[in-house]
C-alpha cells in the first residue's frame, strides 16, 4: 500500500500538472537542505525517494578512521563495525539518518523549500505553454486596472496589457472579458511574464483569421496590415482562387465578418485593399477611394509621386494625413501626394527658379507663385512690403534673399538659355509632411506588418 507521502506526490502531480519525477527531485533536495540547515552544511549526504516503500531515505557518508578529527565526515572504526561488521579503516560508510531526527524546525524548512520548488515548477509549466502561443489571440478576464497596465487572468497564468498596447479611449473594468494578442513571453525571476497587445497590426490580422474561413483554409491571404488603433486601419489581401474575391470574403455577407472585427476594435474603421504585384497599382488601391491621375515611381529611393485631381486631394491625403500615412505603412513605399495644379506648376521654369532661392521651402514657393510672383525676376521686382505680406518674413531676411537672387539672375544671364533649362531639373528641397495647399507626403515605417502567409508567385 502506497504511503501517505507517495499519495501526496501523485495528487500534487495530477492537480498541478507538474511532472512526478520533478516533484520527487524537489522533495529530495528539500530534505537534504533541511538536514544541512539543522546539522551542518559540510555533511556528505545522499537523499533518495524509495519507490517501493514510498519513503524518503537519507544517508550520511563518513570515512572510517582510527581517530576522529572531524565528526561530520569521520567515524571511529569500532562504531563503524557495529553498523557493518566488515568495515575497515579508509572505507566510506553510509549511515542512515532517521527523518524524525530533523525536528520541527527542519520540517518547516523542508516545507518552505517544497512550496518554493513547486511554484518554480508551476511557472515552468506556464512558460512552456505560453512560449508556443506567441502570436495567438487569447481570451482572459480583467483582474486589475491601473494607470500603467491592465492585469489579465488568462487561465493558469496572469498577463499584462501595458498602457501603450491599449486602444485609445478604450475602458475595461475588473471582471470584464478581454481578447488580446500575445505579443511577448519573457522569463523573469518572478516567473513568466506574458505581454499582451490590442494595438499591434497582427491582432487585426488574427481577428480576420478567426472570422474568415477562406483565410484559415489558405485560399485568401492577408499580405500586410497598418493601423492607427481606435481610428482607422488598412489590410491588403490576395486570393489564390480566381473565383474567390478576397475583399468580398473578408467583408462577408452584408458586411457581417468585417463588422465583427470592427466591433472588437471598438469601431475602428477598416479598409480592405486588393494586393497587387505592381507597386504603383498597389499604392493606387491603398489610396482608395481617391481617384489617381498619375503615379511617378522612383524605384531607387522606394518612393512614389502620386498626382490627383485638385478636388480629390483632401480625400487622398485624409484627415490630418491619415489616409496617405496608412497607405505608406501598408505598401512600405514613401508616398508624396500632389494636386494636378501643383504638379503642373512645378514643371514651370519660373517655379523651379524660386526653389533655388536659399531659405525658400516648397511651401513658401507655393505662396509666392499663388500671389503672382512666379520667377526670380518677379521676386526682384516685388516690393519688400509685398514679400513681407506673402512670406511673413522680416525685411532684413528678405533683403538678403534679394541680394542672393540678384546673383542667381546674373549667373543665369551670363550662362544663357542652357542654365535656365538646367534650373528646371535642379535639386529641390525635400517636401514636407503637409504642404500649404494641402499636399501630403508619407514615408514608410521601419517595419511593416506582414502576415505569416506570403503571396504566391
Amino acid at each position: 500500500m502506497a504511503s501517505e507521502l507517495k499519495r501526496l506526490i501523485e495528487q500534487v502531480s495530477r492537480e498541478k500538472g507538474i511532472d512526478r519525477q520533478t516533484l520527487i527531485q524537489t522533495l529530495e533536495e528539500a530534505i537534504k537542505s533541511a538536514i544541512r540547515k539543522r546539522y551542518g552544511a559540510k555533511l556528505d549526504l545522499d537523499v533518495t525517494f524509495n519507490e517501493e516503500y514510498g519513503e524518503i531515505e537519507a544517508f550520511q557518508f563518513k570515512e572510517v578512521v582510527e581517530e576522529v578529527n572531524d565528526p561530520d565526515k569521520e567515524v571511529l572504526l569500532a562504531e563503524a563495525q557495529k553498523l557493518d561488521g566488515e568495515s575497515e579503516v579508509g572505507d566510506e560508510l553510509g549511515i542512515r539518518m532517521e527523518t524524525e531526527m530533523l525536528g520541527r524546525i527542519a520540517a518547516q524548512s523542508a516545507k518552505q523549500v517544497i512550496i518554493q520548488k513547486m511554484k518554480d515548477a508551476e511557472r515552468e509549466v506556464v512558460y512552456d505553454e505560453f512560449k508556443n502561443r506567441k502570436g495567438e489571440i487569447v481570451n482572459g478576464i480583467v483582474q486589475r486596472v491601473d494607470k500603467s497596465a491592465i492585469l489579465v487572468n488568462v487561465g493558469q497564468a496572469e498577463a499584462i496589457l501595458p498602457q501603450k498596447e491599449q486602444i485609445p479611449r478604450e475602458v475595461f473594468r475588473q471582471g470584464d472579458r478581454i481578447r488580446s494578442y500575445v505579443l511577448e513571453v519573457k522569463k523573469i525571476s518572478k516567473g513568466p511574464q506574458i505581454v499582451l497587445s490590442r494595438t499591434h497590426p497582427f491582432f487585426l490580422i488574427r481577428l480576420f483569421h478567426a472570422e474568415v474561413p477562406e483565410i484559415t483554409e489558405g485560399i485568401v491571404s492577408i499580405i500586410s496590415a497598418a493601423r492607427e488603433p481606435g481610428s482607422r486601419a488598412k489590410i491588403a489581401v490576395i486570393s489564390k482562387d480566381s473565383d474567390v474575391d478576397p475583399v468580398g470574403a473578408c467583408v462577408g455577407m452584408k458586411g457581417t465578418r468585417v463588422q465583427n472585427v470592427v466591433q472588437e476594435l471598438r469601431g475602428e474603421k477598416i479598409d480592405i485593399i486588393p494586393w497587387n504585384m505592381d507597386p504603383a497599382k498597389f499604392v493606387v488601391n491603398a489610396l482608395a477611394p481617391a481617384i489617381i491621375s498619375k503615379v511617378i515611381v522612383d524605384q531607387a529611393n522606394r518612393s512614389m509621386e502620386v498626382i490627383v485631381p485638385d478636388d480629390q486631394l483632401s480625400l487622398a491625403i485624409g484627415k490630418r494625413g491619415q489616409n496617405v500615412r496608412l497607405a505608406s505603412k501598408l505598401t512600405n513605399w514613401r508616398i508624396d501626394v500632389k494636386s494636378e495644379s501643383r504638379y503642373e506648376r512645378q514643371k514651370q521654369a519660373g517655379y523651379q527658379g524660386l526653389l533655388r532661392i536659399p531659405g525658400i521651402s516648397s511651401e513658401l514657393a507655393d505662396k509666392l507663385y499663388e500671389s503672382g510672383i512666379g520667377s526670380l525676376e518677379e521676386f526682384l521686382d516685388a516690393s519688400l512690403l509685398e514679400l513681407e505680406d506673402t512670406t511673413r518674413m522680416g525685411a532684413s531676411a528678405l533683403e538678403r534673399m534679394k541680394t542672393e537672387v540678384q546673383a542667381l539672375v546674373g549667373t543665369k544671364v551670363q550662362d544663357g538659355p542652357a542654365e535656365e533649362e538646367g534650373s528646371q531639373a535642379g535639386d529641390q528641397p525635400e517636401p514636407s509632411e503637409a504642404d500649404s495647399d494641402g499636399e501630403g507626403l508619407a514615408s514608410p515605417p521601419e517595419m511593416h506588418a506582414d502576415s505569416d502567409q506570403a503571396p504566391e508567385g
